[in-house]
């Protein structure tokens, strides 16, 4: 039995970083992807513009040890990555005690296939970054 999970998409927000109280860093992304948008009887069909309407899913990944350092360090906001994981299903009560479930990527390897999009005041905040293949 497996589950393994593939996302290649853009981040939608900056990676938040954060470190438990044991000092295991942890870093959060949230990976976009498309795919066309399919109408009542199933068919793709084209926007205002002419292009293939898209649908958009937002997928929360988890980072962690090295892995998380590496990910807040050298990732921005619109990067395009490719995230190899496994599927984590979670259920919580709030503090209403309604019972809450989530879904999330936990990830073993992040591949950067572009640099960050930082603003020109930043522009050399990816320098270090390893080589894009």
């Amino acid at each position: 039995m497996t589950n393994i999970a593939i996302l290649t998409g853009r981040i939608a927000r900056d990676p938040e970083t954060r470190e438990t109280k044991g000092g295991t860093s942890v870093t959060g992304i949230t990976v976009v992807t498309d795919r066309p948008a399919r109408d009542k009887d199933g068919k793709t069909y084209k926007d205002e513009n002419g292009y293939t309407a898209k649908e958009s899913e937002f997928h929360r990944v988890t980072c962690f040890n090295g892995l998380a350092k590496t990910v807040g360090q050298y990732c921005t906001k619109g990067q395009l990555v490719s995230v190899q994981g496994r599927i984590h299903y979670t259920q919580w009560e709030d503090k209403d005690g309604v019972t809450r479930y989530g879904t999330e990527i936990l990830a073993d390897k992040v591949d950067f296939l572009s640099r960050g999009n930082g603003s020109e005041e930043n522009s050399d905040d990816n320098r270090d970054a390893p080589e894009i293949d």
